[in-house]
């Protein structure tokens, strides 16, 4: 239901928590997270870090519903499964939950073991988010994953006897990729058992040792952007041929099985985000905040005995809420709320451009929403240049 009350519009996406762990046993170099490698790690001390912010954002977001927790990184399955409960446990007496509240906890294969999966399990995970990303190794190594095929396969087994939902991700358009091999490859990761896999093209990152090397003319192979296209058209088709909807750009699950923590994301919720350089949407006295936290992990643990870890907080004007609704909206195949967007930006849409962008195949408009087709979807970021232009 559409609320009508701006300081409210947060309720129609929910609410989540975002925890960033930010370490990892090896850096890809493809990777533009915020991830470190350490040798030495005091978890006690992380552990001492985290619940003092949790307490932090809980006091200024008391008695709102959590609808999902979510650890990123970074390796969070390097996280003692102890910490990660004794997180948990902060977390239900800070806010109450929902009935079917969703904890999600990313996992590299290289660091799984069934025991300490079912330790996860015990402390409240719900849900595994596995970063497979080949199942070949001669590009998991180009990648610079260290994991081998056998062992995502052994580590996704461990997940899926343990754990009721698990996803996994892939990366598509990697160096001298075929299309039919993209298809076998794909083909493959659904004859595995799970509800929801995450399929990425690979993008090369400005700063990162591909973004480098690509500048350089050294990063060979990568296909061409019609190769690329038809393959995001047919990994579309083929999920679809065994049932999991293609509900985001890059995320496909069957009915029921969408990641609730990304949809709070997509559907313009709140969220509160702890650790380094997290990044939050949080409403507060009716005014809606981007937030971010210091990103160096060790000025960050500095930072938090201040009460100072998060050093940006913005406010965010009703037409930029509305500009940011669209643009992570549109990403879902449940498309954008009309009036919600018209709510926020205090205009009606430019029905010039979207009858003309409908009329090209671009969008749909039916029932009071605006959704992205297939076509519109591979050029999303054009279309929403058309869509928001004032």
């Amino acid at each position: 239901m559409l609320l009508a009350v701006l300081g409210e519009d947060w309720k129609n996406g929910g609410f989540g928590l975002y925890i960033h762990w930010p370490f990892c046993q090896a850096k890809c170099p493809y990777c533009d997270f915020n991830s470190h490698v350490s040798q030495k790690i005091d978890q006690k001390q992380w552990l001492s870090a985290y619940l003092s912010e949790l307490d932090r954002v809980g006091s200024e977001t008391q008695g709102r519903v959590l609808n999902s927790v979510f650890f990123g990184g970074g390796t969070p399955s390097l996280m003692d499964p102890e910490i990660v409960a004794a997180i948990l446990e902060r977390v239900h007496r800070l806010w109450p939950t929902a009935n079917d509240l969703e904890v999600t906890l990313e996992a590299n294969p290289g660091s799984v073991e069934a025991a300490k999966f079912a330790d996860y399990r015990l402390g409240g995970v719900s849900r595994i988010s596995m970063g497979v990303q080949a199942l070949n190794d001669r590009d998991l190594k180009r990648l610079g994953r260290i994991h081998s095929v056998d062992e995502a396969k052994a580590a996704f087994d461990i997940a899926r006897k343990t754990f009721d939902r698990v996803s996994f991700d892939l990366i598509y358009a990697r160096q001298d990729q075929t299309l039919e091999a993209w298809k076998a490859e794909l083909r493959e990761a659904l004859s595995m058992a799970f509800d929801h896999l995450s399929l990425y093209q690979l993008t090369i990152e400005a700063g990162t040792p591909f973004g480098q090397r690509y500048e350089k003319g050294k990063l060979k192979g990568l296909p061409e952007d019609d190769l690329a296209a038809d393959m995001y058209q047919v990994t579309g088709e083929i999920c679809a041929e065994v049932g999991l909807e293609g509900y985001e750009v890059s995320n496909y699950a069957l009915p029921g099985s969408e990641s609730r923590h990304n949809q709070i994301y997509w559907r313009y919720g709140d969220y509160v985000g702890i650790g380094p350089g997290a990044h939050g949407r949080v409403t507060l006295g009716g005014q809606r905040f981007a937030t971010e936290c210091i990103r160096n992990p060790t000025l960050w643990l500095d930072a938090v005995s201040k009460q100072t870890a998060e050093n940006v907080r913005r406010a965010i004007s009703l037409p930029d809420q509305a500009d940011e609704m669209m643009m992570m909206g549109l990403r879902l195949s449940e498309g954008v709320d009309i009036a919600r967007w018209q709510n926020l930006s205090g205009r009606p849409l430019n029905s010039n451009v979207t009858d003309h962008l409908e009329d090209i195949g671009m969008i749909r408009q039916a029932q009071g929403r605006i959704y992205a087709t297939q076509d519109g979807r591979m050029v999303l970021n054009t279309l929403l240049a058309e869509i928001l232009v004032d």
